[in-house]
């Protein structure tokens, strides 16, 4: 069991409360209409938790990402969708906070704390796991950089009132010619595409950008030109850990739904929770999700220590085991249900839906494999 101190307590509880009261009742809802839900935006911010990593001095409560992935996991157990809601605005504010100078930092990042949105903008269509076949282009100009290109599946894309965008500014030098920039919304040049309509994640939106000759302020640029790699890089390797969370709550959740569902429904004369075969199913998907939950745990220890040996790895790690967790016991939870499990009545078909995302999004779980692999041959297994 992870020890927390009181006021971690306090927040998880107050999490755990939002997450039952407000936001489970209007999870079918939100994935039925594929609305944006703009009322659990306010109630985040409103509770203090839109950004929980931001720092006190920005206008958050400071956070480790350890009391974070908890305070994920807890909303995902109800609405994944919601959830994603913190994710954007830690992928998107991450960013500014991990390499934006302190104007930078005092210009945008009290805005998301009090409810403005982010986004991370960096995947293109012929540049998602290959993230270095990026085409976007930016080109210094008169005190500016002149941004031409296309994104896609960004989340928040088109309700982000800040977006933290990757362009080439050297693309010869490749890695170390990629920079990033704070893009405002209602930015002359930035064109907003289709929203795409989604398996499951219905309430987060996921849209396409276009820059088109967006010019960006140089005081807009996040670090030094050519750090936008190694931004990126640190940002996904925390976002790999938010993607885990996220699964570990759609497990548990998919799990607490089974488990009430098989201690209540009689075949055969007897609950199908004395069938053995359910039993057995159940045992299976307790372990997995205790796995999953304690890697992720472990993970997020690492951000909080800064172990830069060991972050890429279990970042890694966590999110393909999670993830692939998630898909396989929300998919069985479905099973123990039979035909109910089915019906868009449970909520586990939904959950089920959601899981896929989480296999894919923040690198796909080859590519998770493929990096964690290159770690371990890094540092001789260890």
């Amino acid at each position: 069991m992870i020890a927390l101190d009181e006021e971690q307590r306090m927040i998880l509880n107050t999490v755990r409360q939002i997450s039952q009261e407000e936001i489970k009742p209007r999870a079918a809802e939100i994935d039925e209409t594929g609305e944006f839900p703009w009322d659990t935006v306010k109630i985040f911010a409103e509770n203090g938790i839109l950004t929980p990593l931001l720092p006190e001095k920005y206008g958050g409560i400071g956070a480790e990402y350890l009391l974070f992935a908890m305070i994920l996991e807890e909303i995902s157990k109800v609405c994944a969708a919601s959830a994603l809601i913190l994710i954007a605005q830690a992928d998107g504010m991450l960013p500014i906070l991990y390499m934006g100078d302190e104007a930078l930092k005092e210009r945008y990042l009290p805005q998301l704390a009090e409810g403005k949105l982010s986004a991370f903008a960096a995947t293109e269509p012929g540049a998602g796991s290959d993230i270095l076949s990026m085409r976007t282009r930016a080109v210094k100009k008169d005190g500016f950089y002149v941004l031409n290109g296309q994104k896609c599946f960004i989340t928040n894309g088109c309700i982000a009132d800040i977006l933290s965008a990757y362009a080439y500014s050297d693309p010869d030098k490749k890695a170390k010619g990629m920079t990033a920039f704070v893009v405002e919304k209602g930015s002359k040049g930035l064109v907003y595409g289709k929203n795409e309509n989604k398996m499951g994640m219905r309430g987060s939106i996921n849209s396409e950008l276009f820059f088109e000759d967006l010019k960006v302020p140089v005081e807009n640029r996040i670090g030094e030109e050519g750090g936008g790699f190694k931004n990126m890089m640190t940002t996904m390797n925390s976002s790999r850990v938010f993607s885990a969370s996220q699964a570990v709550g759609l497990a548990q959740g998919a799990i607490d739904e089974a488990v009430n569902y098989a201690t209540h429904r009689i075949q055969f004369g007897a609950p199908i929770s004395k069938l053995q075969a359910i039993q057995f199913m159940m045992a299976d998907m307790v372990a997995q999700t205790e796995a999953a939950r304690l890697l992720t745990y472990q993970a997020a220890t690492y951000l909080d220590k800064n172990k830069e040996n060991q972050i890429p790895k279990f970042c890694s790690m966590a999110k393909f085991i999670a993830s692939d967790a998630a898909m396989k016991v929300t998919t069985d939870a479905v099973q123990v249900m039979g035909g109910y499990g089915y019906m868009k009545e449970f909520p586990v078909e939904r959950m089920m839906r959601d899981a896929k995302l989480t296999q894919i999004y923040t690198g796909t779980n080859q590519i998770m494999r493929l990096v964690a692999g290159r770690e371990i041959f890094k540092g001789g297994g260890n």
